[in-house]
């Protein structure tokens, strides 16, 4: 596998598109009721764009970025672009952290140092090679025609291969749980364990199967509902994505109202999410959209995965050591899984409920996920982190 050193640059053409079509933004009439009650909101949504036009240092941000390792590797004739940065001291346990929608590679690089040089921030070993890849059609990784959970967990183990590991840890929210529970499918001898910070897939249940506990009925219902209030957007984007992109990749201020939302809606927050994630981060979480016009390739993830998705068979079981931390803070909530409802489709050997942060825990909770690694790898690689 070639791989080769990316450093991240944005022309500066671009850059200056961005202003000028922020600075032409048609804003809509003001909703009525309460603020985002209908939807992103406008006096928010104003002066972020204001920030973002006038106040935002894409350059320094590209030079905080840049202070990473970036590669990009061709994997079954898709280019996809990663981060790889190696213990400090030592053999790391190698591990493939994958990020979801609406986010990006940049979600998990807070984790880095954390990981890379635990001693130096208090938390316990082991240290960690970590491995950040941008999922297919996200930021700077191309897209083949279709990509699925398992599409991309075959390819995540070529990768990691690639690098020289043979045995290694996965991890991942929201999409990047569905790729990390692939692997664990795929391949699992290649697998010392995985992580989790949100329950991407259940088990499909079968007429033989224990019946649910009150806890398990009581989540399925609180998730029902959550469906039917907060669903609306898989439910465009795993129909007409196209149809939406055009919208998204034409208006800055449609692609920050649509992704932005998201954020306040799942994240720890209160309903102000500028408690619990910087600006700064969010800012450029957009500029990496907009720059790479990724986010219609992004919203394919929900059309792949529903039409070409093979979906768990009934009966599946993930043999694989699982560890699963409970961010269960949103702000409007998806309810927390029991452990019993995990446990019909995982092997969970680890499982922790955190005090704070929701669905972006490695932004918005980096100490508390970084700890929870520390304490699942460790558990279950031992000494077995050997790389060929």
């Amino acid at each position: 596998m070639d791989i080769e050193p990316f450093p991240i640059h944005i022309p500066d053409t671009v850059l200056a598109d961005l202003r000028a079509r922020i600075l032409r933004t048609r804003w809509p009439e003001r909703s009525p009721g309460p603020a985002w009650e209908q939807g992103t909101d406008l006096d928010y949504l104003e002066q972020l764009l204001g920030t973002w036009a006038d106040d935002f240092d894409w350059r320094a941000e590209e030079r905080a970025l840049n202070a990473f390792p970036h590669f990009r590797a061709e994997i079954d004739g898709t280019l996809i672009h990663f981060v790889h940065q190696r213990a400090a001291k030592g053999t790391g346990i190698p591990l493939i952290l994958t990020h979801g929608w609406p986010s990006c590679f940049a979600e998990y690089l807070g984790l880095m140092p954390l990981l890379t040089n635990p001693e130096a921030h208090g938390l316990p070993r082991p240290a960690f090679d970590v491995v950040v890849p941008s999922l297919p059609g996200y930021g700077f990784s191309q897209r083949p025609s279709v990509s699925t959970y398992a599409t991309i967990a075959r390819m995540w183990h070529q990768l990691m291969h690639g690098l020289g590991y043979t045995r290694y840890g996965a991890g991942g929210g929201d999409f990047g749980a569905g790729v990390a529970t692939y692997m664990a499918l795929e391949d699992p001898t290649s697998m010392l364990g995985i992580h989790l910070t949100t329950p991407e897939l259940g088990p499909t249940l079968q007429p033989s199967d224990p019946p649910l506990s009150e806890d398990e009925a009581a989540y399925l219902a609180t998730m029902h509902q959550w469906d039917l209030v907060e669903r609306g957007y898989s439910s465009i984007q795993s129909t007409r994505p196209q149809t939406l992109g055009y919208a998204l990749n034409d208006s800055p201020a449609g692609l920050a109202a649509w992704i932005l939302e998201k954020w306040r809606s799942w994240s720890d927050s209160g309903g102000d999410l500028d408690t619990c994630v910087p600006r700064k981060f969010l800012l450029t979480l957009l500029t990496i959209y907009w720059a790479t016009e990724s986010i219609t390739l992004s919203m394919r993830d929900y059309f792949d995965n529903r039409w070409h998705g093979a979906g768990l068979a009934p009966g599946t079981r993930i043999t694989v050591p699982t560890g699963f931390a409970n961010f269960h803070h949103n702000h409007v909530s998806e309810g927390i899984p029991p452990r019993p409802w995990l446990e019909r489709l995982y092997e969970v050997k680890h499982w922790s409920d955190m005090p704070r942060g929701g669905h972006f825990a490695a932004v918005e909770a980096p100490d508390l996920l970084a700890q929870d690694l520390c304490g699942f790898f460790g558990m279950v690689a031992g000494c077995d982190h050997r790389s060929a």
